[in-house]
Protein backbone atom coordinates (compact mmCIF):
# COMPACT_ATOMS: atom_id res chain seq x y z
CA UNK A 1 0.00 0.00 0.00
CA UNK A 2 1.62 3.30 -0.80
CA UNK A 3 -1.16 5.86 0.31
CA UNK A 4 -4.42 6.25 1.88
CA UNK A 5 -6.11 10.25 2.52
CA UNK A 6 -8.57 12.14 2.54
CA UNK A 7 -9.22 15.24 0.26
CA UNK A 8 -11.33 18.30 1.29
CA UNK A 9 -11.09 20.65 -2.05
CA UNK A 10 -7.76 21.58 -2.17
CA UNK A 11 -7.05 19.92 1.32
CA UNK A 12 -5.29 16.37 2.08
CA UNK A 13 -5.41 14.69 4.85
CA UNK A 14 -3.30 11.52 4.59
CA UNK A 15 -4.42 8.73 7.30
CA UNK A 16 -0.95 6.46 6.27
CA UNK A 17 2.29 7.65 5.54
CA UNK A 18 2.62 8.38 2.23
CA UNK A 19 5.26 6.84 -0.18
CA UNK A 20 7.39 9.54 -2.13
CA UNK A 21 8.14 8.93 -6.06
CA UNK A 22 11.60 8.40 -4.88
CA UNK A 23 10.71 5.31 -2.43
CA UNK A 24 8.80 4.44 -5.35
CA UNK A 25 10.99 4.63 -7.69
CA UNK A 26 13.98 2.91 -5.45
CA UNK A 27 11.13 -0.27 -4.78
CA UNK A 28 11.75 0.97 -0.51
CA UNK A 29 9.19 -1.21 1.42
CA UNK A 30 10.40 0.80 4.26
CA UNK A 31 9.06 4.01 3.14
CA UNK A 32 5.51 2.79 1.87
CA UNK A 33 2.67 3.27 3.91
CA UNK A 34 1.31 -0.55 4.40
CA UNK A 35 2.94 -3.81 4.03
CA UNK A 36 1.40 -7.23 4.61
CA UNK A 37 3.06 -9.67 7.66
CA UNK A 38 2.97 -13.08 6.45
CA UNK A 39 4.00 -16.30 7.28
CA UNK A 40 5.40 -15.38 10.09
CA UNK A 41 5.36 -11.57 12.18
CA UNK A 42 8.23 -9.28 12.81
CA UNK A 43 11.02 -11.00 14.03
CA UNK A 44 12.77 -14.54 14.76
CA UNK A 45 15.47 -14.97 16.41
CA UNK A 46 18.50 -15.42 14.12
CA UNK A 47 16.41 -16.69 11.74
CA UNK A 48 16.15 -20.12 13.23
CA UNK A 49 13.30 -22.49 14.44
CA UNK A 50 12.48 -25.77 14.52
CA UNK A 51 9.20 -27.10 13.67
CA UNK A 52 7.12 -30.63 12.51
CA UNK A 53 10.92 -32.28 12.28
CA UNK A 54 11.76 -29.41 9.81
CA UNK A 55 14.12 -26.42 9.84
CA UNK A 56 13.70 -22.87 9.53
CA UNK A 57 16.77 -21.44 8.46
CA UNK A 58 16.11 -17.54 6.79
CA UNK A 59 19.60 -16.55 5.01
CA UNK A 60 21.85 -13.88 5.63
CA UNK A 61 20.74 -10.51 3.53
CA UNK A 62 16.94 -11.28 4.39
CA UNK A 63 16.08 -7.55 5.95
CA UNK A 64 16.91 -7.71 10.02
CA UNK A 65 16.19 -5.80 13.16
CA UNK A 66 18.91 -3.76 14.98
CA UNK A 67 21.29 -6.47 15.26
CA UNK A 68 21.07 -7.47 11.55
CA UNK A 69 20.90 -10.95 12.85
CA UNK A 70 16.98 -11.14 13.48
CA UNK A 71 14.94 -11.15 10.24
CA UNK A 72 11.84 -9.02 9.52
CA UNK A 73 8.04 -9.38 8.56
CA UNK A 74 8.09 -12.89 6.96
CA UNK A 75 8.69 -13.69 3.45
CA UNK A 76 5.33 -11.73 1.93
CA UNK A 77 6.51 -8.43 1.72
CA UNK A 78 9.29 -9.14 -0.56
CA UNK A 79 7.38 -10.56 -2.90
CA UNK A 80 5.70 -9.51 -5.70
CA UNK A 81 2.24 -10.40 -5.61
CA UNK A 82 -0.76 -10.77 -8.69
CA UNK A 83 -3.65 -8.55 -9.19
CA UNK A 84 -6.55 -11.33 -9.06
CA UNK A 85 -9.07 -8.16 -9.27
CA UNK A 86 -9.23 -4.63 -9.06
CA UNK A 87 -12.25 -2.04 -9.34
CA UNK A 88 -12.51 1.62 -8.00
CA UNK A 89 -13.35 0.40 -4.27
CA UNK A 90 -11.82 -3.38 -4.18
CA UNK A 91 -8.76 -4.79 -4.89
CA UNK A 92 -7.54 -8.30 -4.59
CA UNK A 93 -3.90 -9.67 -4.38
CA UNK A 94 -2.73 -13.11 -4.51
CA UNK A 95 0.80 -14.76 -4.07
CA UNK A 96 1.74 -18.69 -4.35
CA UNK A 97 4.96 -19.33 -2.49
CA UNK A 98 7.24 -22.37 -3.12
CA UNK A 99 9.47 -24.41 -0.26
CA UNK A 100 12.88 -23.57 0.00
CA UNK A 101 15.99 -24.21 2.35
CA UNK A 102 14.47 -20.68 4.20
CA UNK A 103 10.92 -22.02 4.41
CA UNK A 104 10.43 -25.24 3.89
CA UNK A 105 6.40 -24.83 3.72
CA UNK A 106 4.67 -24.11 0.43
CA UNK A 107 1.92 -21.88 0.91
CA UNK A 108 -0.49 -19.39 -0.76
CA UNK A 109 -1.76 -16.15 0.76
CA UNK A 110 -3.85 -13.25 -0.50
CA UNK A 111 -4.65 -9.36 0.47
CA UNK A 112 -8.13 -7.98 -0.06
CA UNK A 113 -8.79 -4.50 0.40
CA UNK A 114 -11.98 -2.51 0.67
CA UNK A 115 -12.56 0.85 0.25
CA UNK A 116 -16.09 1.94 1.43
CA UNK A 117 -17.21 5.57 2.00
CA UNK A 118 -15.89 6.22 6.08
CA UNK A 119 -13.51 3.60 6.45
CA UNK A 120 -10.81 1.15 4.45
CA UNK A 121 -10.81 -2.96 5.65
CA UNK A 122 -8.10 -5.40 4.77
CA UNK A 123 -8.38 -9.00 5.19
CA UNK A 124 -5.29 -10.75 5.04
CA UNK A 125 -5.50 -14.90 4.22
CA UNK A 126 -2.75 -17.91 4.48
CA UNK A 127 -3.18 -21.06 3.30
CA UNK A 128 -0.90 -24.08 3.73
CA UNK A 129 -0.81 -25.89 0.41
CA UNK A 130 2.08 -28.43 2.08
CA UNK A 131 1.69 -31.95 2.66
CA UNK A 132 2.67 -31.24 6.51
CA UNK A 133 1.15 -29.09 9.20
CA UNK A 134 2.68 -25.44 9.32
CA UNK A 135 3.52 -22.67 11.48
CA UNK A 136 1.74 -19.73 10.62
CA UNK A 137 1.40 -15.86 11.47
CA UNK A 138 -0.99 -12.77 10.03
CA UNK A 139 -0.53 -8.79 9.99
CA UNK A 140 -0.23 -5.48 8.33
CA UNK A 141 2.19 -3.04 9.29
CA UNK A 142 0.88 0.04 8.54
CA UNK A 143 2.59 3.85 8.72
CA UNK A 144 0.97 6.58 10.14
CA UNK A 145 2.11 10.09 10.66
CA UNK A 146 3.38 11.36 13.98
CA UNK A 147 2.55 14.84 13.77
CA UNK A 148 2.84 16.98 16.84
CA UNK A 149 0.41 16.32 19.71
CA UNK A 150 -0.16 13.33 18.12
CA UNK A 151 -2.11 10.49 20.67
CA UNK A 152 -2.72 6.68 20.78
CA UNK A 153 -5.41 4.87 22.76
CA UNK A 154 -5.52 0.89 23.15
CA UNK A 155 -6.29 -1.63 25.61
CA UNK A 156 -4.26 -4.62 26.30
CA UNK A 157 -3.19 -6.54 28.96
CA UNK A 158 0.66 -6.85 29.22
CA UNK A 159 4.22 -6.06 27.09
CA UNK A 160 7.05 -7.70 26.04
CA UNK A 161 9.59 -6.05 27.54
CA UNK A 162 12.36 -6.59 24.58
CA UNK A 163 16.25 -6.36 25.03
CA UNK A 164 18.54 -4.25 22.97
CA UNK A 165 18.01 -5.96 19.66
CA UNK A 166 13.96 -5.66 20.09
CA UNK A 167 13.43 -9.51 20.84
CA UNK A 168 11.24 -10.37 23.81
CA UNK A 169 12.16 -10.80 26.82
CA UNK A 170 9.10 -10.77 29.40
CA UNK A 171 5.86 -9.89 29.18
CA UNK A 172 4.87 -7.60 32.06
CA UNK A 173 1.97 -4.88 33.01
CA UNK A 174 4.39 -2.14 32.43
CA UNK A 175 3.88 1.54 32.82
CA UNK A 176 3.11 1.73 29.05
CA UNK A 177 0.18 -0.46 28.82
CA UNK A 178 -1.49 2.09 31.58
CA UNK A 179 -0.84 4.70 29.65
CA UNK A 180 -1.93 3.73 26.28
CA UNK A 181 -5.12 2.06 28.07
CA UNK A 182 -6.13 5.93 29.21
CA UNK A 183 -4.43 7.85 26.48
CA UNK A 184 -0.82 9.10 26.23
CA UNK A 185 0.55 11.79 23.60
CA UNK A 186 3.26 9.50 21.26
CA UNK A 187 5.99 11.76 22.05
CA UNK A 188 5.91 11.05 25.46
CA UNK A 189 7.30 7.06 24.25
CA UNK A 190 10.19 5.55 22.38
CA UNK A 191 8.88 1.90 21.83
CA UNK A 192 9.25 -0.95 19.50
CA UNK A 193 7.15 -3.84 21.88
CA UNK A 194 4.27 -6.40 21.16
CA UNK A 195 1.19 -6.50 23.68
CA UNK A 196 -0.67 -9.41 24.24
CA UNK A 197 -4.69 -9.37 25.51
CA UNK A 198 -5.30 -6.30 22.92
CA UNK A 199 -8.68 -5.52 22.73
CA UNK A 200 -8.74 -5.11 18.55
CA UNK A 201 -9.31 -1.60 18.85
CA UNK A 202 -6.70 1.34 18.93
CA UNK A 203 -7.70 4.88 18.37
CA UNK A 204 -5.59 7.79 17.36
CA UNK A 205 -5.96 11.14 17.00
CA UNK A 206 -3.96 14.51 15.47
CA UNK A 207 -5.39 16.87 17.69
CA UNK A 208 -4.07 19.95 15.91
CA UNK A 209 -5.58 19.09 12.31
CA UNK A 210 -8.76 17.99 14.71
CA UNK A 211 -8.93 14.34 13.10
CA UNK A 212 -9.25 10.89 14.41
CA UNK A 213 -8.81 7.55 12.97
CA UNK A 214 -10.17 4.04 14.98
CA UNK A 215 -8.04 0.91 14.18
CA UNK A 216 -9.73 -2.06 14.35
CA UNK A 217 -9.04 -5.66 13.87
CA UNK A 218 -10.80 -9.43 14.41
CA UNK A 219 -9.68 -12.32 15.82
CA UNK A 220 -7.11 -13.73 15.15
CA UNK A 221 -5.62 -10.64 14.99
CA UNK A 222 -5.30 -10.58 18.77
CA UNK A 223 -1.73 -9.02 19.26
CA UNK A 224 -0.66 -5.10 19.02
CA UNK A 225 2.74 -3.81 18.01
CA UNK A 226 4.15 -0.59 18.27
CA UNK A 227 6.79 1.39 16.92
CA UNK A 228 7.08 4.32 17.99
CA UNK A 229 10.75 5.82 17.74
CA UNK A 230 11.49 8.91 19.64
CA UNK A 231 11.59 12.04 17.23
CA UNK A 232 10.42 10.52 13.89
CA UNK A 233 7.74 11.98 11.67
CA UNK A 234 5.69 8.59 11.83
CA UNK A 235 5.01 5.44 13.51
CA UNK A 236 3.34 2.08 13.39
CA UNK A 237 0.39 0.28 15.07
CA UNK A 238 0.35 -3.14 13.77
CA UNK A 239 -2.79 -5.96 14.72
CA UNK A 240 -0.70 -9.35 14.03
CA UNK A 241 -1.62 -12.90 15.22
CA UNK A 242 1.59 -13.25 16.90
CA UNK A 243 4.14 -11.94 19.18
CA UNK A 244 7.62 -11.64 17.68
CA UNK A 245 9.73 -15.40 17.52
CA UNK A 246 6.50 -16.63 18.65
CA UNK A 247 7.72 -20.30 17.17
CA UNK A 248 10.84 -20.16 19.38
CA UNK A 249 8.78 -19.02 22.12
CA UNK A 250 5.27 -21.12 22.31
CA UNK A 251 7.40 -24.46 24.10
CA UNK A 252 7.84 -21.61 26.93
CA UNK A 253 4.59 -19.55 26.93
CA UNK A 254 0.96 -20.25 26.38
CA UNK A 255 -1.39 -18.98 23.44
CA UNK A 256 -2.53 -16.11 24.96
CA UNK A 257 0.72 -14.89 25.35
CA UNK A 258 2.18 -15.37 22.17
CA UNK A 259 -0.39 -16.19 19.46
CA UNK A 260 0.49 -18.48 16.16
CA UNK A 261 -1.28 -21.00 14.54
CA UNK A 262 -0.96 -24.40 12.54
CA UNK A 263 -2.56 -24.78 10.02
CA UNK A 264 -3.04 -28.06 8.59
CA UNK A 265 -2.46 -29.09 5.16
CA UNK A 266 -4.86 -27.25 3.23
CA UNK A 267 -6.43 -24.88 6.07
CA UNK A 268 -6.22 -21.21 6.00
CA UNK A 269 -5.27 -18.48 8.60
CA UNK A 270 -7.76 -15.68 7.75
CA UNK A 271 -7.62 -12.02 9.71
CA UNK A 272 -9.29 -8.33 9.08
CA UNK A 273 -8.39 -5.36 10.16
CA UNK A 274 -9.98 -1.66 9.24
CA UNK A 275 -9.36 1.87 9.52
CA UNK A 276 -12.45 4.61 9.93
CA UNK A 277 -12.75 8.06 10.05
CA UNK A 278 -14.00 8.97 13.87
CA UNK A 279 -13.71 12.79 13.75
Amino acid sequence: MTALYEAQGSARFDWLRPATDDALARRDLFAMASFPLLPWCNRIREGRAHFGGREIAIRAGHPAGPSGRHPLHGLGWLRPWRVAQASANEARLELAVDADAQWPWRFEASQRFELLATQLRCTVTLTNRDTVPMPAGIGHHPYFPHRPGTQLQTATSAMWRGDSEVMPLALEPTREVAQLRGGVRLSELDLDNNFAGWQRAARIEWPEEDRALVLSAETPLDFFVLYCPSGADHFCAEPVSQCTDAINLADRHGPAEVGGAVLAPGETLSGTWALRSAR
